[in-house]
């Protein structure tokens, strides 16, 4: 180490990754590139002295002059040891500021030229020592806060007697960015350096403040939801004790509820075998599992559905007539094709010809000729738009593996009605379309086919049902009806 004067001095220099040494703070290093291992021998064999310069990049592996700093720290080194992978683990304590002059690229190691920093400002006037108050009054509140600072680093901090010292020490144990770092390593103005010091430490606990509002709120929610769990988890203790819950936590009678409904609701035998198989499962699951509530639903549908239960449907064609003509005048042909279809039903005692289908512009009283055909045969009336249906599941329903399945439009609304035998209008059948997700139209062929409409498959619920009972009216406003679909219907026209 060669020496001009004891302010300006020439030390190997020791580049740093991610860290910044302040001056009387001690901090283990571990140096692995070769040039730096070369310049602790070199700083070894003088008076282990070296300059710790910090790197703005931590990704360069071979700095130069522009990617370091030009204030860093001269530091003694306390010990050194060199471990088994040839990396070196050495301790070293800061000794002062220093800013380099000259840095000199040498043939085995880096050096530099620096000049001493001294330190600037009276840590005895009344001001600094009123600052040095202040300091250490939010540093106190920042340890007692718990920010993994010990009590009795504290105690050892507050008798420091030089401000210089102090501050340093302090800045040690405050989590800032390696940029913050260094610009309170460059600050050699005491008053400043008291300053910024402060602010950062009000800003921790501003942060810390922050942190403990939000755990608090957290806290008690998390409280308040397992006092709820505890609670709701006695309830059904006390109701197991009293027999109003059996061991897995469903009500004990309702099961047996459920059954004796499936068993006295009429479905066929495949209907009925499926929904008990499904009650099996739903006895061996948790009743707080997904596929708990999938089964669940799935037994509430067919539950819902009309299986057996029907509306007595009247046969009298001059009662008939008499309602349509109270509830339309004119449309005298219109009337008696309706009653001629009629006739021909309750000769044949059976709904096996075509689908009535009324053609006709908005506003003629389509909707309401299918109501008073309704009221006129004594059968529940149910209406679905039809118009921008695209998805053929809005018809047969969705498969149950997807979350959210239901069934489709047909089942949903004679669930709705509660009877089998309901007159079912489909309104404005010629605005279906056709995309990806299917033909809804096509889909309308098995419900309106009477050869086919016993055995109606829903997706959802995977068993036939017979839609043979249901009277079918459609309603469009153009003859753009697909041509099976309207194969299958017989055409009564309405004019404007």
């Amino acid at each position: 180490m060669e020496k001009s004067d004891k302010q300006h001095l020439t030390l190997p220099l020791l580049p740093l990754r991610d860290v910044v040494v302040f001056p009387y703070m001690v901090m283990p290093l571990f140096v692995g590139r070769e040039e730096s291992i070369l310049a602790l021998e070199a700083a070894m064999a003088q008076e282990k002295k070296l300059f710790l310069l910090g790197q703005k990049d931590a990704e360069v592996d071979v700095p130069g002059e522009e990617d370091v700093y030009t204030v860093g720290t001269v530091a003694t080194i306390l010990q050194l040891l060199k471990l088994p992978d040839g990396t070196v683990k050495l301790l070293v304590e800061g000794v002062s500021r220093a800013r380099m002059d000259t840095f000199i690229q040498g043939e085995d190691y880096l050096s530099a030229d620096i000049s001493l920093m001294a330190e600037e400002g009276d840590d005895e006037s009344p001001e600094m020592k009123l600052k040095i108050k202040t300091l250490l009054s939010q540093f106190e509140k920042l340890v007692e806060l718990g920010k993994g600072i010990p009590k009795e680093v504290y105690t050892s901090i507050a008798a420091i007697p030089k401000a210089c010292r102090l501050t340093d020490s302090i800045a040690a144990h405050i989590e800032m960015t390696l940029d913050v770092r260094q610009q309170l390593l460059e600050l050699n103005q005491l008053s400043e350096r008291v300053d910024f010091l402060t602010r950062l430490v009000a800003e921790a606990l501003e942060m810390l403040d922050v942190e403990k509002r939000v755990q608090g709120r957290v806290r008690s929610q998390v409280e308040k939801s397992q006092r709820q769990y505890y609670l709701s988890e006695k309830i059904k203790a006390i109701q197991k004790e009293m027999g109003d819950l059996d061991d897995n936590g469903m009500p004990a009678n309702e099961l047996e509820e459920l059954e004796e409904k499936i068993k006295a609701s009429g479905m066929p035998k495949e209907a009925m075998d499926k929904s008990l198989s499904e009650l099996k499962k739903l006895r061996m699951m948790s009743p707080m599992s997904a596929e708990a509530t999938v089964c669940r639903n799935y037994i509430d549908t067919m539950l819902l559905v009309p299986w057996k239960k029907t509306s007595k449907v009247s046969h009298d064609l001059i009662k008939a007539m008499k309602i349509l003509d109270a509830d339309h005048y004119g449309l005298k042909e219109v009337k008696e094709r309706i009653v001629e279809y009629l006739a021909v039903q309750k000769r044949v005692k059976q709904l096996k010809g075509p689908i009535l289908c009324l053609v006709g512009p908005p506003g003629v009283g389509k909707t309401s000729l299918g109501e008073s055909i309704a009221r006129a045969t004594g059968r529940e009336f149910v209406r679905v738009s039809l118009g921008g249906v695209r998805d053929e599941a809005e018809i047969r329903g969705h498969r149950r593996t997807y979350i959210g399945a239901m069934p489709g439009k047909v089942i949903q609304k004679l669930s709705k009605v509660k009877v089998k035998n309901p007159l079912f209008m489909l309104d404005e059948v010629d605005k279906m379309a056709a995309d990806f997700r299917g033909d809804p139209a096509s889909a309308l062929l098995e419900v309106l086919d009477p050869e086919q409409n016993n055995a109606f498959n829903d997706h959802y619920l995977e068993v036939d049902y017979d839609l043979s009972d249901v009277m079918f009216i459609a309603t469009a406003n153009s003859m753009n009806i697909p041509g099976p679909l309207l194969d299958r219907m017989e055409v009564i026209r309405l004019s404007g």
